[in-house]
């Protein structure tokens, strides 16, 4: 074994040598004798990490429809919000969840994850389909209001949801997702609870 951890440490000294030390291989301990295959720098960091727990499968795909009902929400916003503060909100949380479902998606097909299981009714925050069609009949100063308010639930339900699986999951990626959505929608929280009442 200490011949095959040499050889990756030699792997990766020479590789941080060259141009490009991202594309370069590494090859991978084996038993004595055997053969050593070689695999991308990416693989083999994430062979380190532990498997993904159930916490962490059901957290990204829950995740993942959780997002993509706030982005329904957003695209709402263009036509029928009057405050300007209240469209830019929209666009930026459109923005910052379009590329987190790639990602979340990526990792599904990393760990050969299939989704379409999760518990809708189960998640935090979501908002019924009977205040979607409230939202999506709202116009101007109604429409800011109810928009600013069901984003918050929603905003705080994905942090929950984020807390949770940081306690109860294995996965690195995961645990830095989960990371991404508490700071980033918690400033949000903060911004849309202080234009509330200025409505």
């Amino acid at each position: 074994m200490r011949t095959g951890v040499a050889v990756i440490a030699l792997v990766v000294a020479l590789a941080g040598c060259t141009s490009e030390p991202e594309s370069a291989p590494i090859i991978a301990p084996d038993t004595p004798g055997g053969s050593a295959p070689t695999i991308a720098p990416s693989d083999a960091s994430r062979a380190q990490q532990p498997a993904p727990n159930d916490a962490d499968r059901q957290y990204v795909e829950m995740m993942i429809v959780h997002h993509e009902q706030a982005l329904a929400m957003t695209r709402f916003a263009p036509e029928r919000a009057q405050n300007e503060t209240v469209k830019g909100l929209a666009e930026r949380i459109r923005f910052s969840q379009e590329p987190e479902i790639g990602a979340m998606k990526q990792w599904q097909r990393t760990f050969n994850v299939v989704g379409g299981h999760a518990d809708h009714s189960a998640m935090p925050g979501m908002a019924t389909q009977e205040q979607l069609n409230a939202l999506g009949a709202a116009r101007g100063k109604d429409f800011d209001r109810m928009f600013l308010e069901l984003m918050i639930k929603h905003h705080e339900g994905a942090i929950k949801m984020a807390t949770d699986v940081r306690a109860a999951g294995t996965n690195v990626q995961v645990e830095e997702m989960a990371d991404d959505v508490v700071a980033t929608q918690s400033d949000e929280i903060n911004r849309m609870k202080a234009l509330l009442p200025t409505l």
